[in-house]
């Protein structure tokens, strides 16, 4: 059995020995560095595409990206200064003023209250007066809404519809510029696409673009209360592979279908029946 390599580097001037291939990020977490992201996820390829993981290393130009730069060895790793600082809280303040965080994870709450973002320098105003969050929401379906004012083009929910998870490639990125967006086949609707409804977009995104059907109308109804859920596992029943659900109930009623990242079997992804068909509980 081969014997991975270990290699020696500095991380804040601690020294770590980490196994050959290791990424930054990963070396980082594993000391214990809270080092923050917005693209990546541990079941979907790095894409560095938010740059809010950017650590500085001697003797490189440019600050690099955590998430998939490789350790060197007698690499020095700065993770905390004040040129890093500033540029994680850059990113975090074009993005909240351009696009509407309010349902965002709360790491991405905490990331901004960390680096004492102040998205009102950008634009004169909130994300709600941007031309990205004046765009209605998308839906065409009954099993979820995609509401791109929301959408921070972190592409989780292209590489999970691709070749990381479901092999659909229903979404991908189109356009340029100030007009890059997701987007179907020639932006045709959700039903009339490839899309087979396994929700592993949903479960990817980080800022509430993607969201189940049930959820978005009780938000929009003012019902949905996370305070009054609960969040129970139990196995799909559709079939013998053995997926484990996380369901989140509010008032004896399921509301949401998730997966844990960390299981075995569905590495935080599912099928249509397991994401969306739940609702033969109700009818009794």
């Amino acid at each position: 059995m081969k014997v991975s390599q270990q290699i020696e580097l500095t991380i804040d001037g601690r020294n770590v020995r980490v196994p050959e291939g290791t990424t930054i990020l990963q070396a980082c977490r594993a000391q214990g560095i809270d080092t923050p992201t917005l693209c990546y996820l541990e079941t979907l390829t790095p894409v560095n595409v938010c740059r809010v993981c950017v650590v500085e290393v001697e003797g490189s130009r440019a600050l690099v990206p955590a998430c998939s730069r490789v350790v060197e060895p007698r690499m020095a790793v700065h993770t905390d200064t004040e040129r890093v600082r500033h540029s994680r809280r850059l990113v975090l303040e074009l993005l909240a003023s351009s696009v509407n965080l309010s349902l965002a994870s709360a790491d991405v709450h905490a990331y901004m209250e960390r680096y004492g973002v102040k998205p009102e320098r950008f634009g004169g105003g909130s994300a709600a007066e941007s031309a990205a969050a004046a765009q209605p929401a998308k839906i065409d379906n009954e099993l979820y809404v995609r509401d791109y004012s929301r959408c921070i083009l972190c592409y989780k929910c292209v590489e999970a519809c691709g070749a990381d998870a479901q092999n659909t490639f229903a979404i991908a990125v189109a356009g340029r510029g100030f007009d890059t967006r997701i987007s179907t086949e020639s932006d045709c609707a959700l039903p009339q696409s490839a899309c087979v409804y396994c929700g592993n977009c949903i479960g990817v995104c980080p800022t509430g673009a993607l969201m189940f059907k049930s959820e978005y109308d009780m938000r929009r109804e003012g019902r949905w209360d996370e305070s009054r859920q609960t969040v129970t596992d139990t196995i799909c029943p559709y079939c013998g592979v053995g997926c484990t659900l996380e369901l989140h109930v509010q008032d004896n009623r399921i509301v949401r279908v998730m997966s844990p990242m960390d299981h075995d079997i569905t590495r935080g992804h599912l099928c249509i029946k397991g994401r969306f068909g739940w609702q033969f509980v109700h009818n009794r």
